[in-house]
């Protein structure tokens, strides 16, 4: 029998679903253990409210097949505060219904402005600071009489903040309220702090940063102050009691609440934190706490500043990302003394977070000193790439008798640490410290495995670099004075990124942003969301850019892509007809494409281009501009349909049209050549369907052999940038080149992607020479050694080296089919789908191993696995010149084998002038 499980709301995890903003949830769940051929022809759906008294149940039923994303199907919308819990039964096609499922459990959070009563708090003497300020500790004692049913703390800040009751943590939440466009957005968090309460008197304190919000953020200096002049903070505790009436008593922020400065005297994203433990405040948090004037406390409590109410403008939401938190802690592999005589710590991999320190001991008033960077250059750490951001913490010791410590409100990014000041040679550097790593908790969404080790560790590398850089937004970098969500390294990643990890939530709150910010710059989507660029008269001048503003179209369609959740599509709709509605027009001559006049990053750091000038590719950024123009009018013709906008998808699709033929016109000549002669132009044109093969199969095939041609000269080196590298391998191997495309994947000099590799990266780089071949590092103003964009090519690992792909909207239907090619023996993949986890692995022996003949014929033995409700098209290559076997299978898994001979040059050889 079947078995209901995972049964969840919206694409909620089950620990997220507190406090959210949700009126009439979705309702998704999978199945376990469905004997073969089972089909679900309906469900039954119980919803259980929660209330003080008792609990209310009602059930629907109805006949469908679908398990995912069904609709709300009550009479009425949820309100809030309530509490609910839904579980699922279904039945077959012989009417026998499953057991019922697990209860799933949902509580909506404050719904509408109105639901607040709290005001708006800041320290009296914030509005007069100037420069960066330490944290402000807020604290209000307050009395709990009876047994209590429920308790809510409902926070948030404009800057950053972390909470305690009673003297004790709430949470585990990193670096929140999060990012977010703060002039539209502020979001709140929502926790269950029943068991925290006591009876008798309790104390509630935050401590509160500047953080983004007014916090030094943005590059080339950036600025301070960009959403407003100072931190403030916003709670509301709402206590529900055990008695017969169920009584509530609800504690704000207000006039009433006390503040002081904390021991946290610096709090800097880019700058770091300084932590003097000198200067703590003895039981701030909790009841005993002594706030009155005396001429024995360093410690002086005044009354909070109560400030104007937030904005109507600005909505107090929960979102929908998972919270950032401390994933993963790693340990040193080696302290190192430098040629200065500097003490370095290795902790063996580039990463996001900061350093812990533990048992620490050493006289009262020592400082410590932790410098960060990716990189050692000369042996000394190189922080020239930091460019301005210090990436400096610092604790001074109390002089107990055991310390530690770790940063509340500061990150970097990072693989070395510089120890200054550690106190004393008794203690053990490497057993005191250990490096958090800190990220959006995505759920991993994917692995991928083969026979390469470089390999391996390229894929390794993008999930540590994808992971480092969704740090509440998708960042372009986690380390120097940037930072920053920048649209169009999201663009290029999306495809990529929904495979290594669900990043839908972030994604789709992110996206909100990115339409709010398109508002305030008149329709131009900006270049980085939040746009911490606004107070900066250069960047603030709305200048249209293809690729980054093309992020409005391309990432809700990729999240789409994978899910098959149409909701993303509608949300960002009108985000992307405004952006197509302004985006500038030729004038003259072909009128379909791009104004020519505005300046296009195009193919950005196209190897070629000289290091302080990354925007100078060999590939004309107008026509790449082009390019991704009628990609985008291709895709918005298709959502719109999708959308039942009938009228806009006539009309997109005879804009693609029209800008194809004139592209053609302006760009390719009748025999597939194209104006610039170089890998992106041709990659480009084949993988975004400008050719059109069907149309134009001799063009499509010209320009696949001038790329693998242009490929061979360059000895399977890359000579593509941001725009062109994600299409590269893909559009040999579609193009019948796929051993070209294997070479260039496989390929150790510089600039290929393993080159890093072999330079001992553990992320991915920004530049394909970040580091030089002889250990320096790139003299570009712009080096980072964690970017993600160039990891673009691990669709292309699952896709063809794993034989793994999605054919249609959710998984519903996909395709195993390796590509055999190069010398790869094995390869896996695995994907976590809306209905459950497919995967495949394959490997190839010899024939003669098995006692068979001496040719080179060899056994492919496949293994493939699916979930209900996917449908997995299999193709193995047999012998025969081009011949392969198909095979549809749906559910369970299943093994194959099949005989081939690998019919293929290798090792490719590259093309060089006669002798």
């Amino acid at each position: 029998m079947a078995t209901v499980v995972d049964v969840h709301f919206e694409h909620y995890r089950t620990l997220n679903a507190l406090g959210v903003h949700e009126t009439k949830p979705r309702l998704s769940w999978r199945y376990i253990t469905a004997p073969p051929g089972w089909k679900q022809q309906g469900y039954e759906v119980e919803l259980s409210e929660e209330r003080e008294e008792h609990t209310l149940s009602s059930t629907i039923a109805h006949t469908s097949p679908r398990n995912i994303l069904i609709p709300w199907a009550f009479d009425t919308g949820l309100q809030s505060r309530q509490r609910i819990s839904i579980r699922v039964r279904a039945w077959g096609e012989d009417g026998v219904s499953t057991d019922w499922s697990e209860p799933a459990r949902l509580e909506v959070g404050l719904l509408n402005r109105a639901d607040w009563i709290c005001q708006r708090i800041t320290a009296p003497w914030a509005r007069s600071a100037v420069g960066a300020e330490a944290e402000h500790l807020y604290r209000k004692t307050f009395p709990v009489s009876t047994p209590v049913a429920r308790a809510r703390l409902y926070i948030t800040a404009q800057g950053l903040y972390e909470a305690e009751v009673n003297g004790r943590r709430i949470g585990d939440y990193f670096l929140a309220p999060g990012w977010t466009a703060y002039d539209g957005r502020l979001q709140y968090q929502t926790y269950d702090i029943t068991s925290a309460l006591s009876s008798g008197t309790n104390c509630l304190g935050v401590r509160v940063a500047e953080g983004w919000f007014c916090g030094r953020i943005g590059f080339e200096g950036g600025h301070r102050n960009i959403w407003g002049p100072h931190p403030a903070l916003l709670a509301q505790l709402e206590i529900t009691y055990s008695d017969a009436d169920g009584r509530t008593e609800t504690i704000c922020t207000d006039a009433s609440w006390m503040v002081t400065r904390g021991p946290i005297r610096l709090a800097e994203i880019y700058d770091g934190e300084k932590y003097d433990a000198t200067l703590e405040v003895p039981s701030w948090s909790s009841a005993g706490a002594d706030t009155t004037s005396s001429t024995t406390s360093t410690t002086t409590w005044e009354p909070a500043q109560v400030l104007a109410p937030l904005p109507e403008s600005v909505k107090l939401t929960s979102g929908f990302s998972e919270p950032v938190r401390r994933t993963e802690t790693v340990q040193p592999v080696k302290k190192i003394t430098s040629p200065l005589g500097k003490t370095l710590v290795d902790f063996g991999q580039n990463l996001v977070g900061y350093v812990r320190l533990k048992r620490i001991r050493g006289p009262r008033g020592h400082k410590i000193t932790l410098s960060h960077a990716e990189v050692l250059e000369n042996g000394e750490l190189g922080t020239r790439p930091l460019r301005l951001c210090k990436a400096i913490d610092e604790y001074v010791l109390k002089g107990a008798e055991e310390e530690q410590y770790e940063p509340r409100f500061t990150f970097h990014g990072f693989r070395y640490t510089q120890v200054d000041g550690w106190p004393g040679d008794d203690l053990d550097l490497l057993a005191s410290t250990e490096a958090v790593v800190c990220h959006t908790d995505m759920k991993s969404a994917g692995s991928f495995d083969c026979s390469e080790p470089l390999l391996n560790k390229l894929y390794q590398n993008v999930r540590w670099s994808m992971r480092g850089n969704f740090l509440s937004v998708p960042t372009d970098c986690p380390q120097r004075d940037e930072r920053l969500g920048w649209t169009g390294d999201l663009a290029l990643f999306a495809p990529t990124a929904v495979l290594v990890y669900d990043c839908f939530n972030i994604l789709k709150n992110w996206l909100i942003d990115v339409d709010h910010d398109q508002g305030v710059l008149g329709g131009v989507p900006p270049m980085v969301s939040p746009n911490a660029t606004l107070p900066d008269p250069v960047w603030c001048r709305r200048v249209p850019c293809a690729i980054w503003h093309d992020v409005t179209i391309l990432a809700p369609w990729n999240l789409y892509q994978e899910t098959g959740d149409l909701s993303i599509l509608a949300q960002q709709y009108g985000s992307m007809l405004e952006w197509m509605r302004v985006l500038p027009r030729n004038k003259t001559g072909a009128t379909h494409l791009w104004d020519p006049s505005p300046f296009q990053l195009g193919d950005w750091l196209d190897p070629a281009a000289p290091p302080d000038q990354p925007w100078k590719s060999a590939t004309d950024a107008k026509m790449v501009a082009n390019m991704f123009l009628i990609q985008s009018l291709d895709i918005i013709s298709e959502i719109s349909a999708l959308l039942g906008r009938a009228p806009e998808a006539t009309h997109f699709r005879t804009e693609a049209a029209s800008a194809r033929a004139e592209f053609h016109a302006e760009y390719v000549t009748p025999n597939g050549r194209i104006v610039s002669d170089t890998q992106a132009a041709y990659a480009l044109a084949i993988s975004l369907n400008i050719l059109q093969q069907q149309q134009h199969p001799a063009q499509f095939a010209r320009a696949g052999a001038r790329l693998a041609e242009l490929v061979r000269k360059n000895n399977f080196r890359i000579g593509t940038g941001f725009a062109g590298t994600p299409f590269l391998c893909e559009a040999l191997a579609a193009t019948g080149h796929l051993q070209v495309a294997y070479a260039a994947l496989l390929e150790t000099g510089c600039p290929s992607w393993l080159y890093p590799v072999t330079m001992g990266a553990t992320t991915v780089w920004e530049r394909w020479d970040s580091m030089l071949p002889d250990g320096r590092i790139n003299p570009g103003e712009m080096t980072s050694f964690n970017h993600y964009a160039f990891g673009a090519v691990a669709k292309f690992l699952y896709e063809r080296v794993a034989g793994l792909k999605r054919l249609e909207p959710g998984w519903t239907r996909c395709r195993v089919a390796p590509a055999v090619g190069a010398e790869f023996t094995r390869a896996a993949a695995t994907h976590v789908t809306p209905q459950g986890t497919v995967s495949c692995e394959w490997n190839t022996v010899p024939v003669d191993e098995n006692g068979g003949g001496e040719d080179k014929t060899e056994v492919m033995r496949l293994r493939v696995s699916a979930p209900y409700g996917t449908t997995v098209e299999v193709v193995l290559p047999v012998l025969g010149e081009g011949e392969r076997w198909e095979t549809v299978v749906g559910p369970g898994t299943w093994s194959f084998e099949s005989t081939f001979r690998r019919n293929y040059e290798w090792p490719v050889l590259p093309l060089k002038p006669k002798s």
